[in-house]
This record gives structure tokens, C-alpha cells and sequence, in this order.
């Protein structure tokens, strides 16, 4: 395996600025923010697809390091409700898929999307509970009206362009946000779609994310390396289901962590282990998203952990068997 970071931790940083500070922290890939909620700090895409030199002065820059690209990432809603906001999104995850074509980059990051609860709606509708039956309607609009046929043709646009992982991460908010819905998704789409498996949004849903790998298996393509701790002393009154604010870090029933800070080292090890028996030998890039640590202590604090707990070398014959 190899460590990695999702680069909107370093967005306040020049290009060149941030991967040295990645070479010297002892990584070995960066993950890009290719626009939609995560911006473009470190580039702007239409520039690189229109240019040539720069696009190659970016993997030079790369590569000069010591490092590789893991993924292309541009989180964004593009089945909003909202016609204008979808289709904006859209086209920054097309660009996406062709600044990866361009770049050679195998994977591009994203989210399912959410749409309404019907064509005339302002804002996404996640549906949680299959009653009153509006609901159980609501969906089932969705998926067969919206969901499906817009990721049949983002599958069909990726593949003409040469990307076959389109990797979405499971988020709540979203149509595909646990093991089933990812995992129904793919079933009616096509194997162009696996996950981008970040533990900490299955950690406060109650899903144990090694069962959940192992139920995945071929279909992620891409981890993220980020943990949640959870407070039973608020989880167990009001439930894990919090809309406060993350900077109400006492209040809340959980909050996201660097690694090793909602879980300890038991955890992470047979994360690591499971990640291996299903087949899984790419990187684990570092979010910090800590509200109680600084970027770059909670970064360093994750690198340290995580080099303890992973397996960096081919695994060799069974000699003993």
C-alpha cells in the first residue's frame, strides 16, 4: 500500500509549495481537487485540458517528487434539482474525467448526487425511511427517473475517454451513501462505478467498515484515510443523526478525526488487513477535516499512525502451508 493525501489540505499552499511538503512528510501519492465543492486550488483544469505544456509541467512537478497522482477528485452534486447547479457540476466531472484521460490518472473521485423529489423541486430530498409511503415513492423516482439514467451515460462518456473507476465516495446526503446503495448502483450502471471507501461516514451510521469492505471487495477503487469519533454521552439521547454545526464539537454526537483519535490501533490494523484479503493494494490518502488539531499536526499525527499500521511490502508464499 502507499500513503496519500487528498490535497484540499494543502490548499492554501502554490502547487510547488504543497507537493514538497508531501515529498518531505514521506508520502508517496497526491490526490487532486479538480473543482465542485473541493475547488481548484492547485489548478484550473480548463487551462490544463487547453494546454499542453502546462498540463505536462504538472506531472513534472509530480514526478520530480517522487510521487503519483492517485485520483482526480470533484465531490459535487451533479443530480441537484436545482437545473442550473447540475449541470455546472457535471461539466466540471466531465472535465474531470478528461484531465485524467490527459494526465493517464486511473481513478476519478466524486458523489452519487441527490436529486428532488420531483422536477420542480429547489433542493435535494434524502430519503431515510420507506414510510409514510411518499417516501418509499420518493425514491424509487429518483433512482429510476434520475439516478440510473444519468450514471449510464457518465459510465459511457468515462469509458469512451479511457476511465474505467469512476469512484464514489459514501456519503450521507446522497443516493448512494452505505454498502447496499453503492453496491446497487453498480448492479444497475456497470462496473465503471466502485467506491471511494472513507471509513469515517460509515463509522457513525453504525456500520462496521471492515464487514463492509469485505462485502465490497473489487468494487473500491480508491481509499480515504480519516476517522469519527463518536460521543455516547450525546449519540445515546439524540441519536447519530446531528445537524449542528462541526465546530459544536461538545454538543455533537460525533465529530471527524485524525486517524487513531475515534480509533485505536486494533481498528486501523485490521482495516489495513482487510483492505489486503479483498484484493485492495492502492493508497490510503490522508482527509484531515479535525476540527480539534491544526492542518498540519493532525496530518503528521495521521502520517505517523498510519505508517505504523501499514503494510508496505508484497505479501509472500505460504511457506508454512
Amino acid at each position: 500500500m502507499k500513503l496519500g493525501v487528498m490535497m484540499a489540505l494543502l490548499g492554501q499552499r502554490k502547487l510547488e509549495e504543497a507537493l514538497d511538503y508531501c515529498a518531505k512528510s514521506g508520502l508517496q501519492m497526491v490526490e487532486f481537487c479538480a473543482g465542485n465543492y473541493t475547488g481548484e486550488p492547485h489548478f484550473n483544469v480548463e487551462e490544463l485540458l487547453k494546454d499542453d505544456k502546462k498540463a505536462e509541467a504538472l506531472k513534472k512537478a509530480v514526478k520530480d517528487r517522487k510521487l503519483e497522482i492517485s485520483a482526480l477528485s470533484c465531490h459535487g452534486n451533479p443530480l441537484h434539482p436545482d437545473k442550473a447547479f447540475a449541470e455546472a457540476n457535471k461539466k466540471v466531472q466531465r472535465n474531470c474525467i478528461l484531465l485524467a484521460e490527459k494526465l493517464g490518472v486511473d481513478v476519478v473521485i466524486g458523489f452519487s448526487g441527490c436529486p428532488g423529489d420531483s422536477d420542480s423541486s429547489k433542493y435535494p430530498n434524502w430519503v431515510t425511511c420507506p414510510w409514510p409511503d411518499d417516501y418509499s415513492k420518493i425514491l424509487e423516482w429518483q433512482w429510476k427517473e434520475k439516478v440510473i439514467p444519468f450514471w449510464k451515460e457518465e459510465v459511457e462518456f468515462a469509458n469512451k475517454h479511457k476511465i474505467k473507476k469512476i469512484a464514489l465516495e459514501m456519503h450521507p446526503g446522497f443516493v448512494v451513501y452505505n454498502t447496499e446503495s453503492m453496491l446497487k448502483l453498480r448492479s444497475a450502471v456497470g462496473d465503471t462505478i466502485g467506491a471511494n471507501f472513507d471509513p469515517s461516514h460509515l463509522f457513525w451510521q453504525g456500520i462496521d467498515p471492515c464487514l463492509s469492505i469485505r462485502k465490497l471487495g473489487p468494487a473500491i477503487f480508491h481509499v480515504h484515510a480519516k476517522d469519527t469519533m463518536i460521543y455516547e454521552a450525546n449519540s445515546k439521547v439524540n441519536g447519530v443523526l446531528d445537524t449542528k454545526s462541526y465546530g459544536d464539537e461538545a454538543n455533537r454526537s460525533w465529530i471527524f478525526r485524525t486517524v487513531g483519535y475515534g480509533h485505536n490501533y486494533d481498528f486501523w490494523k485490521d482495516f489495513v488487513s482487510t483492505l489486503r484479503m479483498i484484493g485492495y493494494d492502492g493508497v490510503l490518502s490522508i482527509e484531515h477535516e479535525d476540527s480539534l488539531m491544526s492542518m498540519n499536526e493532525g496530518f503528521q499525527k495521521a502520517i505517523a499512525f498510519l505508517k505504523e499500521v501499514m503494510m508496505s511490502e508484497s505479501k509472500t508464499a505460504m511457506w508454512w502451508a
